[in-house]
């Protein structure tokens, strides 16, 4: 990892998100609990400012509806990386079923794979990881907590 990377605090409707930078990309977002990083940069944590900022601002008022924030992964397998973007082509407001993005990726018999790697996806919301939902329905799990899921899924208007 980078000499680079920054942390910042974010105050959100759902709680505070933490956000991990390496120089101008999103490597981690971090809901309630402090990031991965949190232990050898506990030192450089400091008030979100910048566009980014905006962006969240902008969310979670219901104003945007798409990410713009660069991002890069610095972890994960190569089927995991196509899980997370998968999760960019789900619209705001709408949800998608594991086996549907299993099938989106080209792996329809990896539903339990994907479930998997949306466990491990390093940044919920802009990757929305809570938009996917069990074939039945159902709310299924979430890494942040199945309250956050719903807290954002209610957000989005969807009902569940």
């Amino acid at each position: 990892m980078c000499n680079r990377v920054q942390i910042f605090k974010y105050k959100s409707p759902i709680g505070i998100i933490y956000c991990v930078f390496d120089g101008h990309y999103l490597i981690e977002v971090s809901i309630g609990e402090k990031p991965l990083y949190i232990n050898e940069l506990s030192e450089n944590i400091s008030l979100m400012k910048g566009s980014f900022e905006n962006e969240l601002d902008a969310y979670f008022k219901g104003d945007l509806k798409e990410f713009n924030q660069e991002i890069k992964f610095i972890s994960g397998t190569a089927f995991e990386h196509k899980v997370w973007l998968a999760l960019r082509e789900i619209p705001f407001g709408e949800t998608r079923s594991y086996k549907r993005i299993a099938g989106k990726i080209g792996s329809p018999k990896a539903v339990r794979a994907v479930g998997q790697a949306l466990k491990k996806n390093p940044l919920p919301i802009i990757l929305p990881c809570h938009r996917v939902i069990s074939s039945d329905g159902s709310i299924g799990g979430f890494s942040c907590g199945v309250k956050i899921k719903r807290l954002l899924l209610k957000h989005e208007r969807v009902r569940i």
